[in-house]
């Protein structure tokens, strides 16, 4: 038996931003203070496969999130993202968008490449 999912049915504290289609959380295991997920109700395991109608609503809590965590955290920049698949990194099989806070020094950069540190440790290299 497969374990249940763990982004369809969310605790009522856990929700910080909702709407008629999604909800948004904090991430148990934020690469930055503040990490967001903004989540379908309906399960759904990609991002792309949602209706337009869910798109649109993850989108409308986009602009609520940046809000929210402009006035609670006060980012220098976000990463805003979705992984579409195990080979893209996407470890929950319902789709969600990552809001990711980021601060000045955060992240060690050296020309065009950029080094972060994943939730396990490991150094990621982005170019």
């Amino acid at each position: 038996m497969n374990p249940p999912c763990p982004f369809c049915l969310p605790a009522a504290e856990d929700v910080v931003l909702r709407n008629r289609l999604c909800y948004a959380r904090f991430d148990r295991y934020p690469v930055t203070n503040g990490h967001l997920l903004i989540i379908p109700f309906r399960h759904e395991p990609s991002f792309l496969s949602l209706t337009a109608d869910e798109q649109a609503a993850a989108l409308d809590l986009l602009s609520q999130a940046r809000l929210k965590l402009d006035a609670d955290f006060h980012p220098d920049g976000y990463n805003v993202g979705v992984n579409i698949g195990e080979a893209a990194g996407q470890t929950v099989t319902h789709a969600h968008v990552h809001v990711i806070p980021r601060y000045a020094g955060d992240v060690r950069s050296e020309g065009r490449r950029a080094f972060c540190h994943s939730r396990k440790g490991e150094v990621l290299v982005v170019r």
